[in-house]
């Protein structure tokens, strides 16, 4: 069994969907399980669709745009759209109805209720899509077979009960499913965290035994920096295993952190390749060396946060203050992606998820003389050599930290 994944960047359209169907016919499709992302912009729409719910606004608009926008786009795809139609707006009447009937005050779990459904909705048309073309497939539910705890929005893989389900799941012929989406025991709809797409298809190559796993990209596959933030980018051809977990690590956008560790764990063979161009090597994670070409590696985290805690009566920030600080941190869901320390302050690059900085800097101000810029950015060099800062704004700089092979610096936006 191979397992492929698509992201909404490729299935955006009519002619993205028409793309899977030629890639597929390209590089063959026997004995491989499809995992699909909601299309486009969906579930950013989805996730207004939850905020104007919890605000008390016209939610029902926006979900009125997002359903005419994939109706457009089945009339494109189909001759006879009427049954793909009916089934998309299925899916839309049972969002209406699911809030205008919820009483839960929880918004992660209706968030996860509503945005599920446009990785349903996608996978459906998809699938619809390929068997009115010939290539025969199954349209198969995932909260059906990933199982998960029911911590909404970042629900936690049952692995046994997961790898037990999926293992029903014949090994032969095609199949079509969604990525992000879970069940928990009450099979109330989980989310594995945003871009958990990739993670999904991890969750599957694992169960399956799978032969490899490819997710298809617009890039050529996995490059040494982002083209939207740097010039010249490379390809690379090859990343170890422990090396794109650093990569993931430290954000790289292209691979998502959770998504190597069960590969790694039964060495399956991962790529990142083109849907544009199905045919070309792309980039191999698997067993080797880290790198190849051997070159540096730039990663940007934008919307970041520099706060120092400094003591005020000059006492030492030892390890029962530091202790006292992250359990704040934990409790607040504030990663932290930079932390250099002295004897009297701790200076903390966060990245504020939930939106509780302010509760966390409330809770310091009693203890510790804080001073926070917010909106900066963090670099990361994962390989630096003598000329890798100068792609920096370095004039900006706030802050730096090299260990070992990972030089940081911290600048103001």
């Amino acid at each position: 069994m191979k397992v492929f994944k698509f992201g909404g960047a490729s299935v955006k359209d009519a002619a993205g969907v028409r793309n899977v169907a030629d890639l597929l016919q390209s590089v063959g499709y026997e004995n491989t399980c499809v995992i699909v992302s909601a299309m486009g912009k969906t579930t950013n729409a989805l996730e207004e669709v939850v905020k104007r719910y919890f605000e008390n606004e016209d939610f029902e608009k926006t979900i009125s745009g997002v359903k005419e926008q994939h109706i457009t786009l089945a009339t494109e795809l189909f001759e006879n759209p009427t049954d793909v139609s009916n089934e998309i707006s299925q899916f839309f009447d049972d969002i209406v109805s699911f809030l205008r009937r919820n009483k839960s005050p929880n918004y992660s779990y209706v968030y996860d209720q509503v945005v599920c459904c446009g990785e349903l909705i996608s996978t459906k048309i998809i699938s619809m899509y390929l068997n009115s073309i010939n290539i025969k497939n199954d349209w198969l539910d995932v909260r059906d077979y990933i199982k998960t705890d029911d911590t909404y929005r970042e629900g936690k893989v049952n692995w046994s009960l997961t790898e037990q389900n999926i293992k029903k799941i014949s090994p032969k012929g095609l199949f079509i499913t969604q990525g992000f989406l879970g069940s928990d025991s009450n099979f109330f709809t989980t989310t594995l965290g945003r871009e958990g797409s990739d993670y999904s298809a991890a969750i599957f190559a694992y169960c399956f035994n799978a032969e490899s796993m490819t997710i298809w990209k617009d890039v050529p596959g996995v490059l040494n920096a982002d083209p939207r933030y740097f010039e010249e980018t490379q390809l690379l051809n090859h990343i170890s295993y422990e090396e794109a977990i650093e990569l993931a690590y430290y954000g790289a956008s292209v691979i998502h952190p959770k998504t190597l560790q069960p590969l790694q764990q039964k060495e399956i063979p991962f790529f990142v390749k083109s849907f544009i161009n199905p045919t070309e090597n792309g980039t191999e994670v698997a067993k080797g060396e880290a790198l190849s070409p051997e070159v540096p590696c730039f990663i940007l985290k934008r919307e970041q946060h520099l706060v120092r805690l400094s003591s005020k009566d000059f006492s030492f920030i030892t390890e029962d203050k530091l202790s006292g600080i992250f359990n704040q941190l934990y409790d607040y869901q504030i990663k932290v992606n930079l932390m250099q320390n002295s004897a009297i302050s701790l200076s903390l690059c966060l990245e504020d998820k939930y939106n509780n900085l302010d509760k966390f800097v409330a809770d310091m101000n009693e203890a510790y003389k804080v001073q926070e810029e917010n909106d900066v950015l963090l670099y990361t060099i994962r390989h630096f050599d003598d000329n890798s800062d100068k792609v920096v704004p370095t004039e900006k700089e706030l802050l730096r930290q090299t260990v070992r092979e990972t030089l940081q610096i911290v600048v103001k936006a």
